[in-house]
């Protein structure tokens, strides 16, 4: 795509987000009472724990670019309200739900199940990250300081229920609201089986920014409590999820352990900790994006990117390689459809992570791709949608959807180097 036309597109995308942004500012409503962000589409009124995360990423981006300080201001409350809206709704145990919905019963349907003692999935890693994201933004962490007793109780809670000692990973309780509705590495898979290198690539980044709440808060000994978890988990990682001779970053399956039956079995047992699910995700590249893959992965991770076969598209990177027998376009709705579909947030995380290993050359094409996808859609619907086909680029679902699709404008700002975030990894 030549040059005048990647900026035509950027500029739509620009405009068609700035002038929509009032639509995903919502106010306190139900049980939800604080200003929060929702993604926009079918999900007006709902705060999501990821979703909020990549809206604030984005969205922060453009502050300074309204005509007014008013939009800025209000981004920056609805931001501050996301978190205090999931605080809102912690358990003593320090359970937090993925997603507040407004109805008509008293409390979040996630917390009133996990009182029942139905355990089910809690906030995907992205609390902290959140937290820090506003904070180095507005260049103060004052107003999340009464929470810090509640984030270590946040994962206290992960490593009671979500963490397996003997392979050191976290693990999926179930497939619900997992991010990646349907990946078929844990999707239909027994509960608690499933050490899924999204929630663990996530979860390193997660466990790094509760290293820099800590330094703020002064407690040093906290900090080098986080810093070194971290370490440990990357080493996990690294020894458990990172396939050899596929050279490539699999989810893998916890459930092993030696099955005996009377006297069978009674020799050498399972010794080994986990095994591959050999399924290639676009989670696969997190890694890369996470900043803990090595310089030898990451040139084996860019030919799998590039891959005609698998991965590559004109409009980006496929959820899942198209060599995979799960490969499905279907437009399907809880569970959303991440078995091939062009998902935005999936083409950025793989641009971060090119340009995090100095691939600026890739990481321009992945913008490319994706400006062309967007700037298709608003040229023919008048919209952006929720997820497209990798072939024709035609929207699957959903229009209305803003969200992640802003980071098409995080792509175009930092290839220019003119973003406003703080996202130093």
């Amino acid at each position: 795509m030549d040059r005048e036309k990647m900026q035509k597109y950027a500029d739509e995308i620009r405009q068609f987000v700035m002038g929509h942004t009032e639509d995903v500012l919502k106010n306190p409503r139900s049980f939800i009472r604080y200003p929060f962000i929702d993604p926009g589409s079918v999900y007006d009124g709902n705060v999501w724990d990821w979703d909020t995360y990549w809206s604030v990423y984005g969205f922060f981006n453009l502050a300074d670019q309204y005509p007014d300080d008013t939009t800025k201001a209000r981004l920056i409350e609805h931001a501050k309200g996301n978190i205090h809206n999931f605080m809102d709704h912690q358990l003593p145990d320090g359970y937090i739900p993925m997603m507040i919905e407004v109805a008509d019963w008293p409390e979040p349907y996630l917390n009133m199940k996990h009182k029942e003692g139905i355990l089910m999935n809690m906030h995907k890693p992205f609390l902290c990250q959140q937290i820090v994201q506003i904070s180095d933004f507005i260049s103060d962490y004052s107003w999340c300081s009464q929470y810090f007793e509640n984030l270590e109780k946040y994962f206290e809670c992960y490593d009671e229920n979500y963490y397996f000692e003997s392979c050191g990973l976290y693990v999926w309780c179930d497939d619900i609201m997992i991010g990646m509705d349907n990946d078929p590495a844990t999707f239909g898979r027994p509960k608690f089986s499933t050490a899924n290198i999204y929630l663990n690539s996530f979860m390193c980044m997660e466990l790094e920014a509760m290293e820099k709440i800590c330094q703020t808060f002064g407690k040093e000994e906290r900090a080098e409590f986080y810093k070194e978890k971290k370490a440990k988990l990357v080493k996990a990682i690294q020894e458990e999820c990172w396939d050899k001779r596929d050279r490539f970053f699999y989810s893998v399956d916890v459930d092993i352990k030696t099955r005996k039956f009377d006297w069978f079995h009674e020799g050498l047992g399972v010794f080994w900790k986990t095994l591959p699910i050999k399924i290639r995700v676009w989670s696969g590249f997190i890694p890369m994006y996470a900043g803990f893959a090595t310089k030898e992965q990451a040139e084996d991770m860019v030919r799998h990117i590039f891959d005609e076969e698998t991965f590559a598209s004109p409009y980006g990177v496929t959820t899942l390689a198209k060599d995979e027998k799960m490969f499905d376009l279907s437009v399907t709705n809880n569970p959303s459809n991440w078995l091939g579909p062009i998902w935005l947030v999936a083409n950025y995380i793989i641009f971060k992570g090119l340009l995090n290993y100095g691939y600026r050359e890739e990481a321009e094409k992945i913008c490319e791709d994706t400006l062309l996808l967007l700037g298709e859609d608003l040229e023919k619907t008048g919209s952006l949608h929720e997820y497209y086909d990798p072939f024709d680029g035609h929207p699957i679902m959903n229009a209305g959807f803003i969200n992640w699709n802003v980071l098409a404008l995080n792509m175009v700002d930092e290839l220019n180097e003119r973003y406003r975030i703080c996202d130093e990894k």
